[in-house]
């Protein structure tokens, strides 16, 4: 009887520390690549446009700063095989973190068109 539930307890405690594993998923979540960043800050871009947060000479410094990050990309993955090395993807996650941020300041500091 006793080992019925050592049993028991055991195999309840080996399920809990194997779900984990078992519901990760092995693509990364959205939002997390770099293509999908730069399509979130376009749209970001776009939308404060639309709304009128952003102003056109905003629209386009953050538009021009967007397509230089874009054209970086190209070139890095045209240099290293169609890859970007580790050190270029923490360059370009800073970009985007600054031009996140930028995106931000300009939709909020109370220009309109």
């Amino acid at each position: 009887m006793k080992s019925r539930i050592k049993i028991s307890f055991l195999t309840a405690a080996l399920a809990c520390l194997t779900l984990p594993v078992v519901a990760q998923s092995t693509t990364p979540p959205t939002g997390n690549t770099i293509k999908d960043r730069q399509e979130n800050q376009q749209d970001r871009i776009k939308q404060g446009v639309k709304s009128g947060e952003l102003t056109p000479q905003e629209a386009r410094r953050l538009e021009k700063n967007h397509q230089r990050i874009n054209n970086e990309i190209r070139q890095d993955r045209a240099a290293n095989g169609g890859k970007l090395t580790p050190q270029e993807k923490r360059q370009i996650t800073k970009q985007q973190n600054r031009e996140s941020r930028a995106i931000y300041k300009q939709k909020h500091d109370g220009q309109t068109r």
